[in-house]
């Protein structure tokens, strides 16, 4: 069965950084790709970005485009959340969960994160 523990969480200022991890286990091959989201006002979840298993293709909100980048340790079997200029805005819990089938395209998966197995989330503070 597939499971998704998330780390890397933390207290940073503004303008520092912070990488996640997602660690992938289970039937580690049979699903379509790995997102990240946070809670958002208004919102069930907010995507943050996705990562496509079968080619490791990426997407990204538009809030976090530039400083934000998805990527995969195949020898680690995490998928990896490597946050930039972080801001007080990018204060959250942020969770990783899994696509289990296609998308249409991988924005999709941005936009409409897959409501399905999730890790327990890992807390970001951004404060001065």
């Amino acid at each position: 069965q597939l499971q998704l523990v998330e780390s890397g969480g933390g207290l940073v200022q503004p303008g520092q950084s912070l990488k996640l991890s997602c660690a992938v286990s289970g039937f580690a091959f049979d699903y379509y790709a790995i997102g990240w989201f946070r809670p958002a006002p208004g919102k069930q979840r907010e995507g943050v970005s996705c990562l496509r298993n079968s080619d490791g293709d990426t997407a990204y909100a538009d809030s976090v485009k530039g400083r934000f980048t998805v990527s995969r340790d195949n020898a680690k079997n995490t998928v990896d959340l490597q946050m930039n200029s972080l801001t007080p805005e990018s204060l959250a819990a942020y969770y990783c969960t899994v696509a289990r089938a296609p998308y249409s395209d991988l924005s999709a998966c941005v936009r409409w994160p897959p409501l399905s197995l999730q890790g327990q989330g890992c807390q970001v503070t951004v404060s001065s």
